[in-house]
């Protein structure tokens, strides 16, 4: 019996919650208020998150700046950067934060008790107790940058620079005014992450007071997750929150008051000269997120509508021809007021109404004539199996459950309302069961009736970009020329002082504050992933045995080593043909509802591995699927099927897939601008890194652009190259089997598995080494964007450099050191990465939105000397190799956990060589990082370069010249 008061904290409910194993606390702090969610849970992964309701008044982005901002030193741990101190020397699985329209919340999560407390603690100073200055709001918001009196003067800051970045990539921009515009009157009307053209009206005044008003613990929703003792996180909160008293805070969020007719809205985003893809999106206001029935409905009536390639809304959409991909984030839930928003993207000739035209008819066609009972069933089976499944990826499972209970607690709503999701599931299969026209009546009472609804139009404008440059020009040259020399004195002063700020160490007696684990507390031994091998019909099977809540996961492997180098960057999209084409005993739309409703999906997995102690590539194709053990015999039936009797030859379904493809690719570039200058830079280094560049590189999206040419006008070529891929593939001595779950659901998954072996044809599949093409040393990938993604990188092994488990640790410490110092912190981009890899001997730094490209490159090559002069304190080299195992250590799930196993095996990765490395990593020394320093010699001097950003800011960089490909 647990009692009703404890450490200052008032047990409000209690509810044993078994849809995640789990007992579930809610309490009231009796002095502050703060609302407590403490979860027992038999997870080793804790997580603890603190939430506040912060709802801005404005654009400036004020929430967004304090979230960077509190982390930024406390009173408690006085250092510049505790956030930064803890990545470099914690065991953590997840350590961030998030601004949300609505809140703000400040989640971590370990395995380690020890190392959690640790986190919770810093964390808990930091939100309440931090150092802001004007200085600290320079640095993560914005200031005026001026190095000479006379001129010119610029604007600086990381969320400036980041939300330039967000501000150039179109699909952020109509998700964010898709938003505004539903919700005029509300805090939801607003920017909450911070318009950069308003960013430099946020005050050091305003900065603090919305601190003052919002960081507090009557405004404050706590969250505990894992299996900690449950009494020692009431001691420690207490501890926090005993010296503050209630007050009253004005953080509400308003119910936006419903329109009365639907409403049009245009908006304009910075383009290429010849860009002229417009996109379009159709939006309701729903409902509340409280009502767990009707919320679960509209989830399932979501996946109805455009879950599936299959579903009609979406299947509408993309058969119309007028765009290449829907647009639209679906349905949201994570606010107040849950909406709808979908379209279409990459929209040529056609107008908004014909895209409303095509919504509205087949909303009606459904209601009028019903929903299908396969695409119901299928529907309702895909949605459970992901609340029972509830798998996160590398996601702490604690973590989406804390985000998914603030949907509803953060608005004074039951916070289990939508955790505990078995009472209103069986509600809705009932009322199926009736023959009630559930998901019909919602979509005339949520869509039809419900004149609450804009469609935004997005249309694409050569002019905006240079437009937005010449407007922060002016105000930043009128700002100068109404300062007198004293004050333009002062800003030079104010930015050196920052500059010394920024450049200064703290002091070991500062940096002992922080908490941290000894070399002694960390785990000598690797965790070993079991693995047993055997043969199925002539197919190597690997099986891990691991515990799964009796689902049976299955990866089936095709050797892409068997197919000519010219067919890899099709590779992708011929995994999603298998599954999205239909075969000869089902249309694509019977086909995908049919492995909806029987399994919890089956998903193309293309991967680009490195071979240990070789510069062999390991490019497979996976078809990942799983299935509750009692339905494997329809999971290996359907992978059968689609691999035997795919039906290729459907030109009109492949054209709608290839632009489908070519379109998310083209929105992944500026999000993830970092990753594709990565990509670009492996691609000239190694044959692993050539092949991942076809796949989802810079080269991948050339080939897309071509083939949807090609489809049209040389569509047997196309067809044929489809059907050679898959005649050299699926063989049985090109193929490999991975079975996930616990021994005694492999014997009853075994026999299912062993026909699908049986099934495969037998054939010899001929491999040829891959010779990949030469690409520039120095390339400059052009995109109409406000920020650059800078990188560079070399191969180390080719220089005759032996990566070591040492190098690892200096790698990662050079990102949350040298890197975050020099390109974050002093330079203003968003971010800075080190890339090592071990087993293709690559090294690659870049930067992510970043505002600068020589600095940068500057950053890169002195690195080199840095290590040379660098004297590395003890506790500094403890927390790199603390962090390092941390990372090495990396907690998965257990699906997971059998696809690592898996791609070891195919690497060639041994337990033991693993163990080699681990024992390398916690016996590094201060000697590691001189020795390292001739690692980043060798970028420096050897490396290429590559960098994403503006045309005239990329044509500008002198050394190195680079040659221009426009991206976009």
């Amino acid at each position: 019996m647990v009692a009703d008061t404890l450490h200052g904290f008032r047990l409000e409910r209690e509810a044993e919650v078994a849809e995640i194993s789990s007992t579930v606390r809610l309490y009231r702090h009796e002095k502050t208020g703060a609302r407590l969610m403490s979860v027992i849970a038999p997870d080793e992964n804790k997580v603890f998150g603190i939430s506040f309701r912060t709802p801005p008044k404005d654009s400036t982005g004020v929430a967004h700046i304090l979230e960077h901002s509190v982390l930024c030193g406390s009173d408690k741990y006085p250092v510049k950067e505790p956030f930064v101190e803890l990545l470099k020397g914690s065991l953590q699985t997840f350590l961030n934060a998030f601004t949300y329209p609505d809140k703000t919340c400040y989640p971590v999560a370990s395995t380690n008790v020890r190392d959690f407390y640790n986190l919770v603690d810093v964390y808990l100073d930091a939100v309440f107790h931090p150092r802001l200055t004007p200085e600290v709001l320079q640095q993560e918001g914005w200031h005026h940058e001026l190095d000479d009196p006379k001129g010119p003067m610029t604007y600086k800051g990381v969320v400036f620079n980041e939300m330039k970045g967000v501000y150039s990539s179109p699909d952020s921009l109509i998700s964010e005014y898709s938003q505004q515009v539903l919700f005029p009157d509300t805090t939801y009307g607003l920017d909450s992450g911070g318009d950069p053209e308003v960013i430099p009206q946020l005050t050091f005044e305003a900065f603090m007071d919305f601190h003052r008003r919002y960081y507090h613990p009557s405004n404050a929703w706590i969250y505990f997750y894992g299996d900690d003792d449950p009494e020692e996180r009431l001691r420690i909160l207490d501890r926090e929150l005993s010296g503050y008293e209630r007050i009253e805070t004005d953080s509400a969020v308003a119910l936006q008051r419903r329109k009365s007719a639907p409403e049009r809205v245009e908006k304009k985003y910075a383009a290429g000269e010849d860009e002229s893809r417009s996109m379009v999106t159709i939006n309701w206001l729903l409902c509340p997120t409280d009502n767990a029935e009707l919320n679960l409905s509209l989830n399932i009536l979501e996946h109805i509508l455009i879950g599936m390639p299959s579903s009609p809304l979406r299947k509408a959409l993309i058969d119309s021809g007028l765009g290449e991909d829907l647009a639209g984030v679906g349905l949201e839930g994570d606010l107040r007021q849950m909406y709808f928003s979908v379209g279409l993207k990459g929209l040529k000739q056609a107008g908004p109404e014909q895209v409303e035209t095509i919504v509205l008819n087949t909303l009606r066609e459904l209601a009028d004539g019903g929903i299908g009972a396969d695409m119901i069933e299928a529907a309702v089976n895909s949605v459970e199996f992901d609340l029972r499944e509830l798998n996160t990826g590398r996601f702490p499972r604690g973590l989406a459950l804390m985000v998914r209970s603030l949907s509803t607690w953060l608005y004074e709503a039951d916070p289990l309302a939508l955790i505990a999701f078995e009472r209103p599931l069986l509600a809705i299969k009932e009322r199926l069961a009736d023959r009630e026209p559930v998901f019909e009546s919602l979509l005339r009472s949520r869509f039809l009736d419900n004149p609450h609804r804009v469609t935004v139009l997005l249309s694409p404008d050569a002019k905006l970009g240079l437009e937005r440059e010449e407007r922060e020009k002016r105000r930043l040259d009128n700002t100068l020329l109404a300062m007198d020399e004293t004050e333009r004195q002062a800003v030079v002063r104010a930015n050196e002082e920052l500059h010394a700020r920024q450049e200064a160490q703290d002091s070991p007696e500062a940096l002992a504050t922080i908490p941290r684990l000894a070399i002694e507390d960390l785990p000598r031994e690797n965790t070993r992933i079991p693995c047993d091998k055997e043969t199925l019909a002539g197919i190597p099977t690997l099986l891990h045995d691991l515990p799964t809540n009796s689902i049976a996961y299955v990866d089936v492997g095709l050797n892409l080593a068997a197919l000519p180098q010219a067919y890899l960057p099709c590779v992708p999209l011929f995994g999603r043909a298998l599954l999205e084409m239909g075969t000869n005993r089902r249309d694509f739309v019977a086909l995908t509802r049919r492995i909806a409703s029987r399994t919890g999906g089956i998903d193309p997995a293309p991967f680009a591995g490195s071979m240990e102690g070789s510069p062999l590539a390991v490019p497979w194709l996976f078809l990942r699927g799983k299935a509750m053990v009692d339905k494997t015999q329809d999971l290996m039936d359907l992978l059968a099927e689609v691999l035997l009797e795919v039906r290729l030859n459907d030109q009109q379904r492949f054209r709608k897939m290839v632009l489908e493809e070519k379109a998310r690719a083209e929105q992944r570039v500026v999000p993830s601008g970092h990753m594709v200058v990565a990509t670009r830079l492996k691609a000239g280094l190694t044959p692993s890194g050539w092949v991942a560049e076809q796949f989802s590189g810079a080269e991948n999206l050339f080939f897309l652009r071509r083939l949807a040419e090609a489809v049209d006008n040389d569509w047997p070529r196309v067809l044929a190259t489809l059907e050679e891929t898959r005649s050299l593939l699926v063989r049985r001595d090109n193929m490999i089997l991975n079975a996930t779950m616990d021994a005694a659901s492999w014997s009853k998954a075994r026999k299912a598995v062993g026909g699908f072996a049986s099934a495969m044809p037998q054939g010899h599949a001929e491999v040829a080494p891959l010779e990949p093409k030469p690409l520039l040393p120095t390339e400059g990938l052009t995109i109409p964007a406000q920020v650059n993604y800078v990188g560079r990188g070399a191969s180390l092994t080719e220089a005759g450099y032996d990566i070591t488990g040492g190098d690892i640790v200096v790698a990662r410490w050079l990102r949350t050191a040298y890197l975050w110092d020099r390109v974050r912190v002093q330079g203003g981009a968003y971010g800075a990465f080190c890339l090592l890899d071990r087993l293709n001997g690559t090294m690659v730094m870049a930067s992510y939105r970043d505002p600068n490209l020589e600095r940068t490159l500057r950053v890169f090559s002195e690195a080199a000397d840095f290590l040379r002069d660098l004297r590395l304190d003890k506790d500094e080299l403890t927390k790199a190799v603390v962090g390092a195992i941390g990372d090495f250590d990396a907690y998965q799930l257990p699906d997971a956990k059998g696809f690592t196993s898996l791609s070891r095996h195919l690497q060639g990765i041994t337990e033991d060589r693993l163990q080699e490395v681990r024992e390398e990593i916690l016996a590094s020394t201060a000697g590691s990082f001189k020795r390292f320093a001739d690692a980043a010699a060798i970028l420096r001097d050897a490396g290429r370069t590559v960098v994403l950003g503006r045309e005239d800011a990329l044509a500008a960089l002198k050394e190195p010249a680079l040659t221009l490909t426009k991206v976009l």
